[in-house]
């Protein structure tokens, strides 16, 4: 006998959206040892359904990413979640032409709505923005990712999902081809048994994995890297996000403009890895700096003094620097009890978030 079909490990984004799939399909407990659903790395992010322009060709992120976007923007409508297809604008100098040319053509071998915008064009949707060429992407929007997240939680407790917050897993074992877990939670330390068990544990997926006993080689290396985040203390000149050209090897999308769904305008995230494992969310006032730099190249009427420290987010990396972007790592190892781990999911996870539960759902039932 066990007491669930599945066990979720994590409360942030992807494990809500496992939790949401998977009450289709069993009983479901999933466990969140803070205080609060999504409360690190699915919080602290741009908020952006991405089209999924960017990625790896044939990559799980390229095809989950537009797959979840289309299932997101459905979800929103039905379950009215805050959101908006406001658009967006990769901005490019005049040598930047041919990286904007072959992004044009993957989008369009993808399907992605685009257009090819030339300096007037540019000019004519957004005044204040500098750039010799530019893409529009009318399928890039903007969602509150906290009703969302909240959305998920609501329709898998309707269907009979548990939720617990301040739950901590201390051991899991396998036991009679599933799970035996310890948790320890406000009530104390309890014994809970299920058949299949889902690693969602975000920036503590890799020591999950450990503590569940999966062989080294199979656990990929984690690198954190640090995303800090600036607010605009002036009147917001724009109507769409703003993006330039991705940073190479895809580090990061570069100190992109965005909006949230009260029009605050903000910049970010840059990328920073860590040295340590130890999640540190403060942003230092001097980085503004070097901020206005960047933003300067694409919005030269900013001035320094409008930008005011804002936030900063953790993305749970599976390369360095100096690498090819790796793609998000997902696997059911077939030496265990049924079990899947999910490593490294940052951007675009959100967008994708949907599509991943189904991903992980399909595995656990083959």
């Amino acid at each position: 006998m066990t007491d669930f079909d599945y066990c979720i490990i994590g409360g942030g984004v992807i494990g809500l959206a496992c939790a949401y799939e998977l009450s289709h399909h069993g009983s479901v407990l999933l466990l969140e040892q803070n205080n609060r659903f999504g409360a690190e790395t699915s919080s602290r992010n741009s908020e952006v359904i991405h089209a999924g322009l960017y990625y790896a060709p044939g990559s799980l992120k390229e095809r989950l990413c537009i797959e979840g976007k289309q299932r997101l923007y459905r979800f929103c409508e039905n379950f009215d979640v805050p959101h908006k297809a406001i658009g967006k604008l990769i901005v490019a100098p005049e040598s930047g032409q041919e990286q904007l040319t072959q992004l044009l053509r993957k989008g369009r071998n993808l399907r992605i709505p685009l257009q090819s915008l030339d300096q007037q064009q540019l000019q004519d949707m957004e005044p204040q923005v500098r750039g010799y060429v530019a893409l529009y992407s009318p399928t890039t929007g903007i969602i509150d990712s906290h009703s969302y997240m909240e959305r998920l939680a609501q329709q898998a407790e309707q269907r009979g999902a548990l939720l617990l917050k301040h739950s901590r897993v201390v051991s899991a074992s396998e036991r009679d081809n599933g799970w035996q877990i310890e948790v320890c939670s406000m009530d104390g330390v309890s014994s809970i048994r299920c058949a299949a068990l889902v690693n969602a544990a975000g920036l503590q997926a890799q020591k999950m994995a450990h503590a569940l006993g999966i062989k080294e080689s199979r656990i990929p290396k984690l690198y954190l890297c640090r995303g800090h985040y600036f607010s605009y203390q002036s009147k917001n000149p724009f109507r769409h996000l703003i993006y330039p050209l991705p940073e190479k090897n895809l580090a990061g999308l570069g100190i992109h403009a965005t909006l949230d769904l009260g029009n605050q305008l903000r910049f970010g995230p840059d990328t920073e890895y860590l040295s340590d494992d130890t999640p540190d969310y403060r942003v230092d006032p001097a980085l503004a700096p070097t901020f206005a730099r960047a933003i300067q190249r694409y919005f030269p009427g900013l001035k320094e003094q409008h930008l005011q420290p804002d936030y900063a987010g953790i993305r749970p990396k599976l390369h360095t620097k100096h690498e090819t972007a790796a793609d998000f790592n997902i696997q059911r190892p077939d030496n265990s009890a049924p079990a899947v781990h999910l490593f490294g999911i940052e951007s675009p996870g959100l967008t994708a978030s949907l599509a991943i539960g189904t991903f992980v759902t399909e595995m656990l039932q083959k």
